[in-house]
């Protein structure tokens, strides 16, 4: 008898799911269920092409038109509210019942909402409307004042900067991204703002913005106002579990999954992505992870064991995420801050430095890497932590790779 799996949620995690379902022999019928109405589209380009207005919506999609895609079967523009796990089904915000045989949990994550309340001119960044949103505003002109000195808001100042408008960034953390990257490589992604003409007030928190958009006032802790025209607030994500709190799963910050990515408990639920918390081998802990890389594999891990239920395979990633800012790649593999100790290969001075930076921890392996502007070292550092290698081997063949340029080395 054919059997149907019900993915819930159209982002990447989703997407690539059906997709390996369906390239994997999943003899059935494969459905996604998406709460927003526009295709299937890739998120990382919100906060940088699409944003900028290099890239049109068009090339953001997640589907295209392959053999895979054929078979997968999309049902948009609705949220589930509900997930019936005994009697098999999902029910959607419009009281349709959809049943499954097996189910995938992908609903990611959304923005952590502004505590702020401005009547408007105040942007969060998450979807295409709200990158869309927020380009519209900066077209506008004005003062930018960018709040969370994260990822997402280092890639919001860089491309409202490239716009050319006037940026300054915020947040109460002196090196906010120390505490990613830990202090060596922290403050120096840290500057980049300034290398790169934008204003920032780190060691400052926010207490309350006024005003409307295009006349919005930033109030500081040390009693300082910025003026800004738009604001965006980057402050984090939560997973977007909130439908599954009446279906009897556990939910913790996250689905809680098994090292296979099935919804503890259960035999046919599987969670992927931003909303999986799952039991990380080496770490010794449930972890859930917000990158696009995790969302990919996880989802190609899911789909291969809903193939071969007989035959499970445990999630066991190297944890990858990358971000451009300004004309700067960063690209890191596993947990930086996690680890105890470091070594530099290559040099971090310079307006554009070129160097990687290898972690490690009491066990003398190599446990993460971060890499600036070389990717060759990024994927050498990420084939050498899938290895388990020892850190010491790890600096050599870095040094083998940086050839006879000055290491830097400290």
């Amino acid at each position: 008898m054919s059997r149907t799996a019900v993915v819930v949620g159209s982002s990447v995690a989703g997407i690539r799911t059906a997709q390996a379902l369906s390239a994997n022999g999943f003899d059935g019928r494969v459905l996604v269920l998406g709460d927003e109405n526009a295709e299937p589209y890739d998120k990382p380009p919100l906060s940088k092409h699409f944003l900028t207005g290099d890239w049109a919506a068009g090339k953001l999609s997640l589907l295209n038109g392959g053999p895979a895609d054929e078979r997968v079967e999309l049902r948009l523009g609705v949220a589930a509210e509900h997930l019936d796990v005994a009697d098999r089904q999902v029910r959607l915000a419009d009281g349709t019942r959809v049943p499954y045989d097996v189910c995938v949990i992908a609903t990611g994550a959304s923005a952590r909402p502004s505590p702020w309340t401005a009547r408007d001119g105040v942007h969060v960044l998450r979807t295409q409307s709200d990158s869309a949103g927020l380009r519209r505003d900066l077209l506008r002109g004005g003062e930018v004042v960018v709040v969370g000195g994260g990822f997402v808001g280092a890639e919001v100042a860089a491309a409202a900067s490239g716009l050319g408008r006037p940026v300054t960034v915020v947040d109460p953390l002196p090196d906010p991204m120390a505490r990613v990257l830990g202090p060596e490589v922290g403050p120096l992604l840290t500057g980049i703002h300034e290398r790169h003409g934008v204003r920032t007030r780190f060691g400052t928190g926010v207490v309350a913005i006024e005003g409307t958009s295009g006349d919005l006032r930033v109030f500081l802790d040390d009693g300082d106002v910025l003026p800004a025209s738009t604001v965006v607030v980057g402050i984090g994500a939560l997973p977007n579990d909130g439908w599954l709190r009446s279906s009897g799963l556990n939910v913790a910050d996250g689905v809680i999954c098994d090292e296979y990515c099935r919804a503890q408990g259960t035999q046919d639920v599987f969670a992927a992505g931003d909303v999986a918390r799952w039991p990380h081998l080496r770490y010794g802990e449930h972890i859930r992870v917000e990158h696009w890389t995790n969302a990919v594999e996880q989802a190609a891990c899911v789909a291969r064991n809903i193939v071969h239920p007989g035959e499970p395979l445990p999630y066991r990633p190297v944890e990858y995420v990358w971000s451009d800012q300004y004309d700067w790649k960063i690209q890191i593999a596993g947990t930086p801050a996690r680890m105890s100790a470091h070594e530099v290969i290559g040099d971090l001075t310079g307006d554009r430095p070129r160097a990687a930076v290898a972690y490690t921890d009491a066990t003398g392996r190599l446990g993460a890497a971060v890499t600036l502007n070389w990717p060759r070292a990024l994927v050498a550092c990420r084939r050498l932590l899938a290895a388990d290698a020892d850190h010491a081997q790890a600096v050599a063949e870095l040094d083998v790779l940086a050839d006879a340029r000055p290491t830097g080395r400290r």
